[in-house]
């Protein structure tokens, strides 16, 4: 297994996922797309990544955000971690940052994650994978170009370690 260790961030990534598309996209290529972001979803949903990403820079950086640092899960989440698992709860995951987070144009970026209702959505707010301004910001990850499968691994490897940090906490009560 291929250990990253992401105290230098920038370096997470080759030149090549950030290439953006040279001309737009045809109605063919578009359907192309779609059909390829389907691929990458299942893939990611039930082939997890032979990297292990370590987070702890990340995650101290963010403990010192009273905003970030402010986000729990509480009961109504617990109990449906319990009820789904945390299998379900990663293919979540992994659809809501397909869906949500990699787009390259995303029409209401940075209001496309409700604050509640699902454990990811807080957890997406308290790792800034709500939205790619927040991304870039705090993973240098830059907005207006689609995220890799890599990078999207990498979102969820960031909101799943939350997700189990947060559900450890919270039953160690």
């Amino acid at each position: 297994m291929k250990k990253i260790n992401l105290d230098n961030q920038l370096s997470l990534f080759t030149d090549e996922d950030f290439e953006a598309p040279s001309s737009p996209i045809s109605v063919s290529q578009e359907k192309s797309y779609t059909t390829d972001i389907k691929d990458i979803r299942k893939d990611m949903l039930y082939h997890h990544s032979n990297i292990s990403y370590d987070h702890t820079a990340l995650f101290a950086n963010l403990a010192k955000s009273e905003f970030r640092s402010g986000f729990h899960l509480n009961y109504k989440d617990i109990a449906y971690i319990d009820t789904k698992g945390m299998d379900v709860i990663r293919q979540h995951a992994a659809d809501f940052v397909a869906k949500r987070l990699a787009p390259a144009v995303i029409p209401n970026d940075g209001k496309q994650t409700p604050m509640r209702g699902h454990p990811v959505f807080r957890a997406q707010h308290a790792t800034a994978c709500c939205c790619r301004g927040c991304f870039a910001k705090w993973h240098h990850i830059p907005a207006g170009i689609a995220l890799t499968a890599t990078q999207q691994d990498y979102a969820v490897s960031v909101l799943m370690q939350w997700i189990e940090t947060e559900y450890k906490r919270y039953k160690s009560r």
